[in-house]
């Protein structure tokens, strides 16, 4: 007797509410193999709910004894005419030493739009398309499973923006695309689309904010330009550094109610200071605004972290300057409150405590990408479509 078969017959004297908990518990790559185990089987496991439960138990059981985990892919070789490319991920230590947990290989070179529950979304040029610098093919990938879904394609733009998010009322998962023109002085109004995993359709969204506290702002006060590298998902909602004419804001999506909202800005935050690159991430459980630059005063490089200690309280916010050599790329935060960041000369990625100043480098190569996460797990998303 296989022992596939032996496991059935026992699980079969057993109540279906009790074989379901068992499995719940299990890894995922015993999940998959034991899809074939019988039709009964498989039909739990690819069930939604049987889905949604292993993912919050799977939580629930991680150890949280750490860090936070680091996912990273080392810098492509573009004169190779085959690179190969893998994430690795890494569970940050409480000493601030890194172990290898997992690695997998990337499916095609492409831009990573989010991670959320063990799926990225990636981004890949189409290679038939007449307008390849503007259209993009959008995919869901969850590496545990081997299982790469391609959304439906969007219309072409001059430039667009994603985010990536979950919503957990719904056990859904969303992405916001922002498009707008590249040329500032057309003051054309930013455009927005969601695409929403359960209905595997795109949709418009509004970009309406109920004020602009702006002298100048956009036509009809609306968003025209919306920075990059400064995306950032938290506490329900995706957040952008945006521009409504001469207003600098930070523009949040809220997941739930598909709403824009306007969070204003520190005051003269940039007072004082020659601004190198500036970036929104999580710091502490709060919204943070972290600012490197130059102080024109002391002439050093310095770097400025603004926390918003109660969430869209524009007089909450709180800074905290500290000195840092010329710094290359910010990450995130850690959940110790950490910064994760990149050096060219010398290049080096390290930790780097604002509290105590004390740098800790890390034995990683050169990353071409890097996300870091308080928490990770190995998921069925995906299974079940």
């Amino acid at each position: 007797m296989s022992r596939s078969t032996e496991m059935l017959s026992l699980c079969e004297l057993l109540p279906d509410n009790v074989v379901f908990d068992i499995l719940t518990r299990l890894p995922v790559k015993s999940l998959i193999r034991f899809r074939c185990v019988s039709q009964s089987w498989n039909s739990t496991i690819t069930n939604p709910i049987f889905i949604t439960k292993h993912l919050d138990l799977a939580y629930s059981l991680s150890n949280i004894n750490n860090n936070g985990y680091l996912l990273f892919t080392p810098l492509r070789n573009f004169l190779d005419p085959t690179p190969s490319q893998e994430w690795t991920t890494f569970v940050c230590n409480i000493n601030r030493t890194l172990t290898q947990i997992s690695k997998f290989e990337i499916p095609f070179p492409n831009d990573l739009i989010g991670f959320c529950n063990g799926m990225f979304c990636l981004a890949a040029y189409n290679d038939d398309s007449d307008e390849e610098d503007l259209r993009r093919s959008l995919y869901l990938w969850n590496p545990s499973i081997r299982k790469l879904k391609k959304l439906i394609a969007t219309r072409p733009s001059d430039r667009a923006i994603f985010g990536f998010g979950y919503h957990p009322q719904n056990n859904d998962y969303k992405i916001l695309r922002v498009t707008f023109a590249v040329q500032r002085v057309t003051r054309k109004p930013a455009e927005a689309e969601v695409y929403t995993l359960s209905t595997d359709s795109w949709r418009k969204a509004v970009i309406s904010v109920e004020s602009f506290s702006g002298s100048d702002s956009g036509p009809n006060g609306s968003v025209d330009q919306v920075y990059l590298p400064t995306r950032l998902s938290f506490n329900g909602a995706l957040h952008f550094i945006a521009f409504s004419g001469d207003h600098k804001f930070i523009l949040s999506f809220d997941i739930n109610d598909e709403r824009f909202r306007e969070i204003l800005l520190p005051q003269n935050y940039l007072e004082g200071i020659v601004k190198h690159f500036e970036r929104l991430a999580m710091f502490r459980g709060s919204l943070a605004l972290i600012v490197f630059g130059e102080d024109l005063l002391e002439m050093s490089d310095i770097c400025h972290i603004w926390v918003m200690k109660e969430y869209g309280v524009v007089e909450s916010w709180a800074r905290k300057s500290v000195p840092m050599k010329r710094v290359a790329e910010f990450f995130s935060c850690t959940i110790n409150g950490e910064l994760l960041i990149e050096r060219l000369t010398p290049y080096q990625s390290f930790l780097f405590d604002p509290e105590s100043l004390n740098e800790k480098i890390l034995s990683i190569p050169m990353p071409e990408c890097m996300i870091y996460t308080p928490n990770f797990v190995e998921s069925l998303v995906l299974l079940d479509r």
